[in-house]
């Protein structure tokens, strides 16, 4: 096991308390501002010390509280990568890269790097003269001149505009497939996760809710705080009644009852009871448009919302039609692509489709 990571540590507003392992892979801390992804970097780091805990890569021992182990950033061989690239002001793009290859660095090597990452041509200019971009790269080749065993990447996308920030996540996927190093990246841009990495972790308030493949947890997410962050845009808290024999999720905030003849198929597949159930989720792309007239054939577990309010929002390549079930209940959103030439047709209602919802647990 590569990176093995159990700490603890007391911070203004909640404990960061952290377990996880990285292996051979892309693995993905995704959460808000403020929520504890940064600090977890700076501790495996060495910048921050936890208060308690264990920090082990490939066997060695990098903190460990009990034995007041704590290995200085130098000694660690990790690699580091901040917000803002750190690279030092007085100091040449070639010296940069230089300064990252211990006692003994060797030019050639170091314009290597710059070749590798195409800009050889700035070996000589100092970073106040470099655009975002470049920045990145130099900060890229001064990291992995320094041979790390893990790599940890802080929103390395965060200063970028959104053009080169998408030429960047491409050359920076070619590069982690090349270099095949366990990588540690701090986000909180759901798609930027998606396309990078391999395995996600959804942190909140200093704690990992849940730990699993990328694609399983945009497909199923499993707590609100998941839900959120994996996009969805309509999520209400719930409680659990029954009526004529049949459970009722009450979503009292948007002032609807979704009933239910069956057991659903996600809360099986999840090992999920009624009573686990705190929340439930609806992606706005979902929802199932049914306009005036149309005949519905309605399935088992299917649910219906009525418009009973809207409003429309134009966005570049999308409608988002806000709506409520009645004027009691808070707003729902459903997207829909925008069709060229075609005017936006608002439907009567929507159907939910049993497969289509998401039932979160409680926190």
């Amino acid at each position: 096991m590569a990176l093995q990571v159990k700490i603890t540590k007391k911070l203004a507003n909640f404990t960061l308390d952290v377990d996880f392992s990285v292996e051979q892979e892309i693995f993905a801390l995704l959460g808000a501002s403020g929520c504890g992804k940064s600090m977890t970097l700076k501790c495996i780091a060495g910048i921050e010390q936890p208060d308690e805990g264990v920090i082990v890569l490939n066997g060695r021992t990098l903190f460990d509280s009990a034995r007041k182990i704590n290995l200085p950033p130098q000694k660690r061989q990790i690699g580091y990568m901040f917000q803002d690239y750190a690279l030092f002001p007085n100091m040449t793009v070639l010296q940069n890269v230089m300064a990252g290859m211990g006692r003994r660095p060797s030019r050639e090597q170091a314009q290597e790097y710059l070749r590798q990452f195409h800009i050889e041509e700035l070996e000589q200019q100092y970073p106040t003269r470099l655009s975002g971009g470049q920045k990145q790269r130099a900060a890229m080749a001064r990291m992995l001149a320094a041979r790390p065993e893990v790599i940890l990447l802080d929103e390395p996308f965060s200063a970028l505009d959104s053009h080169l920030k998408w030429t960047m996540e491409q050359q920076m996927r070619q590069l982690l497939q090349e270099v095949h190093k366990p990588t540690l990246l701090v986000s909180h841009n759901r798609d930027e996760v998606y396309r990078l990495c391999n395995v996600v972790s959804c942190v909140n308030r200093g704690k990992l809710e849940v730990i699993e493949p990328v694609k399983e947890f945009f497909r199923n997410p499993k707590t609100k705080t998941a839900a959120a962050l994996s996009g969805c845009k309509n999520i209400a808290d719930v409680e659990l009644a029954y009526e004529e024999g049949q459970a009722v999720l009450q979503a009292a905030q948007w002032d609807y009852k979704f009933a239910f003849t069956s057991f659903p198929t996600q809360m099986s597949e999840n090992k999920m009871s009624w009573d686990e159930v705190g929340a439930i989720g609806i992606r706005a792309h979902y929802l199932e448009p049914i306009y005036q007239g149309q005949q519905v054939q309605m399935a088992e577990n299917d649910n219906m919302l009525e418009l009973a309010e809207y409003q429309v929002i134009e966005d570049s390549f999308e409608w988002i039609v806000l709506f409520r079930v009645s004027d009691k209940g808070d707003w729902l959103q459903w997207k829909t692509p925008k069709l060229q030439e075609q005017e936006l047709e608002i439907p009567c209602r929507f159907r939910i489709r049993q497969e289509n919802l998401l039932f979160l647990r409680k926190e």
